[in-house]
């Protein structure tokens, strides 16, 4: 029996080779990954989710910066695959910037403070859902994209740069673009080994 959520999911694969030929302007594609947040769950409808939404000149100007932060970190003869990498990112369209709003986490802990240890927890739980929802839009409209996690390396430069507030914390960054290459076999593990069907 086929299912059109099942069939979504199936599609959304991991894309490193981007280009900039996506079929939709910045105004639709702004659009749709505000939408895309603005429609996932979140613990005490707490919406805690934020983004920077760059394209453009503005993405590879992030992807700069993550390159100065690694070039201090990363062994020189191990920099090549690693600016490689950077380069292919920066090659797309745009890049959004995930951010939790922690202000409303501390908001939350202390209105609810039986709870307090949990907010933390259930605020990356939403992260990862505004980070998939928006993935599958992407996905849905024919757009490649792949999910980073180049923080906290890059957090203070990109703070600086788009005047990001302090109580946002970067949680991850996802490139997105054409797709300029096709996807291998995906493998899947036995599922005995990840379900239990109690009957």
């Amino acid at each position: 029996m086929s299912n059109a959520v099942i069939e979504h999911l199936k599609k959304r694969r991991t894309q490193y080779a981007l280009g900039r030929n996506v079929g939709m302007d910045k105004d639709a594609l702004n659009h749709l990954i505000k939408q895309a947040i603005k429609h996932t769950p979140s613990s005490f409808n707490s919406q805690s989710s934020r983004a920077v939404i760059l394209f453009g000149e503005q993405s590879v100007k992030f992807w700069t910066l993550a390159r100065e932060a690694l070039a201090k970190i990363v062994p020189a003869d191990a920099f090549a695959q690693t600016a490689a990498k950077l380069d292919s990112f920066a090659a797309g369209a745009g890049t959004v910037l995930f951010y939790e709003d922690q202000d409303v986490v501390k908001s939350l802990q202390e209105k609810f403070a039986l709870y307090a240890d949990n907010f933390p927890v259930w605020s990356e739980q939403s992260a990862g859902m505004a980070q998939f929802a928006v993935w599958l839009a992407l996905s849905d409209a024919g757009i490649g994209a792949s999910l980073q996690h180049y923080n906290p390396l890059v957090d203070d430069a990109a703070r600086g740069t788009w005047n990001v507030p302090a109580s946002w914390k970067l949680r991850a960054q996802m490139p997105f673009g054409s797709h300029e290459g096709g996807f291998g076999e995906k493998a899947f593990m036995d599922d005995s080994q990840r379900f239990i069907d109690a009957g």
